[in-house]
């Protein structure tokens, strides 16, 4: 086993035990690739201010998100098909959360349903919710969640129609993998990942797949998800799921000024600045480039948080000293999950805390809360 010092460690490692086409769904974006390179370089381009002979005992990173405790202002973000990067992900996933002490956010067009979770884990997680036009199969949705203890919704905002990802369809995604040549001369070379799946029965998408009309397999899934992602979604649409749901809404995918003013009119307790990883509009800002003026705008009024480009605990403290009140991960988990299941989550989990605990230590301070743009050399970061 190499060692593993930092996020990158675990990617390369993942890269060589899963098959190509669920790396390659975890790890790009959408045509040029052009934001989701920039979500993770834009990060380096902030620089920070150094200082010492600062008593640096007694450190905390904690803090709250929507008035729950976390470890550190990080929690998991909902990544599609998290279980075909390693088998059971999400349940895997979400017990390394639990266990460190941040959220776990579930994705609907995850392997491991509701269910799964609430069965593996003790702790409330998130449920991230697309716009459905089938809005009786989202009714029941939002009902398997209340039954599931599941104390945050977290509605996606930027997925009314798909981003064209060019390596998806080269690689001819499917949940299972396909049998063609191709597919199968790349499983071979897998053989960790194929003796995981032939242990569970979890393989394709446990929160559809019998739980809404007409489909029963992956065959009719893709038809009923071609048909369902609703491209009209609006405002009035987040009202009614908020109607619906009565609970903690988190609003993900604003990284506009004006959208956010507006998410603060729909009553939203936080929103996500996020561009889905660069996996939708190619050749918007970066995450932590827009996250500023949302920031300066609504900052005072609603929790802000962000997402995309996020590998390090150094990139967490940027984040937290732009305004940000926390941060999710998907990818750094992805890769930690890919390279050792539920460990090298923690692995991924315990590095990006030593960084960002140590890094806030270098710049002078103990307590998160006090940590602001002063940590920060002028001229090096976006401004409102």
């Amino acid at each position: 086993m190499p060692v593993i010092t930092n996020i990158e460690d675990l990617r390369v490692l993942a890269e060589k035990r899963v098959p190509r086409m669920f790396y390659d769904y975890a790890d790009s974006g959408s045509w040029t690739e052009g934001t989701y390179r920039a979500n993770e370089s834009d990060f380096h381009k902030i620089k920070l201010r150094q200082r010492v002979a600062v008593n640096m005992e007694n450190r905390t990173t904690a803090t709250q998100m929507v008035g729950i405790d976390t470890h550190m202002p990080v929690c998991i973000a909902p990544v599609g098909l998290t279980g075909m990067q390693h088998a059971n992900g999400e349940m895997h996933a979400a017990m390394a959360a639990k266990k460190f002490g941040i959220p776990f956010t579930l994705s609907t067009m995850s392997i491991c349903s509701i269910e799964d979770i609430a069965a593996h884990t003790q702790a409330p997680f998130w449920f991230q919710l697309y716009m459905m036009r089938d809005r009786d199969a989202m009714v029941r949705m939002i009902d398997r969640c209340k039954a599931a203890n599941v104390s945050a919704l977290v509605l996606t905002l930027d997925l009314q129609v798909i981003g064209q990802r060019h390596k998806d369809l080269k690689n001819g995604l499917t949940a299972p993998p396909r049998p063609t040549i191709a597919n199968i001369i790349n499983l071979m070379t897998k053989p960790r990942w194929c003796l995981g799946m032939a242990g569970t029965k979890r393989h394709t998408f446990g929160n559809l797949v019998g739980h809404v009309k007409d489909v029963t397999n992956m065959k009719s899934l893709a038809s009923w998800t071609n048909e369902q992602f609703d491209p009209t979604l609006d405002w009035e649409d987040v009202a009614w799921v908020k109607k619906q749901w009565g609970g903690k809404l988190i609003l993900k995918g604003i990284m506009d000024v004006e959208d956010a003013q507006l998410a603060v009119a729909s009553g939203a307790d936080a929103i996500v600045v996020s561009n889905h990883g660069g996996r939708q509009l190619d050749g918007a800002p970066s995450s932590i480039e827009a996250l500023p003026s949302i920031v300066a705008a609504v900052g005072s009024q609603i929790e802000v948080w962000m997402d995309g480009g996020i590998r390090s605990g150094q990139d967490v403290l940027k984040a937290w000293a732009l305004g940000a009140k926390g941060v999710m991960i998907g990818r750094a988990m992805v890769y930690g999950l890919g390279a050792m299941g539920e460990a090298g989550v923690t692995k991924a989990l315990q590095i990006i805390h030593k960084e960002l605990d140590v890094t806030m230590a270098f710049c002078g301070h103990t307590n998160i809360q006090n940590v602001d743009t002063n940590i920060l050399l002028p001229g090096t970061f976006p401004t409102a």
